[in-house]
């Protein structure tokens, strides 16, 4: 590789699980910047998140939210009051992250690239 820089693989499943800033779930982070940036703090961040319950997302203000469903039915989100259907896989869906977002599952769990 160009460089001398190694690449790594950043398995999903040695990510630890982090609770949301609602409670609702867990995301498991991939990388943010600043490297350490906690979930206030952060200018860019990937992680999965795995919803298993309907419910609200968490506000994240001043954050550009981009959403892609990896596993599962999919989703029917209610995002500032707009209703937007998530069911086709590896499609990004862009949002604010301060408008506020409820989630229904279509039909069981799912994982999210955010």
């Amino acid at each position: 590789m160009n460089g001398g820089g190694d690449v790594r693989v950043l398995r999903a499943a040695d990510r630890p699980a982090t609770v949301w800033k609602n409670g609702g779930g867990v995301t498991r982070e991939i990388a943010a910047w600043p490297v350490g940036a906690g979930m206030d703090s952060f200018r860019w961040r990937a992680s999965l998140a795995e919803v298993a319950a309907d419910g609200p997302f968490s506000a994240f203000p001043g954050i550009d939210r981009t959403l892609t469903l990896a596993e599962g039915a999919g989703m029917d989100l209610v995002v500032g009051g707009v209703h937007r259907i998530v069911d086709e896989r590896f499609a990004p869906q862009d949002f604010a992250g301060d408008e506020p977002t409820d989630c229904r599952l279509i039909s069981g769990p799912v994982v999210n690239f955010n």
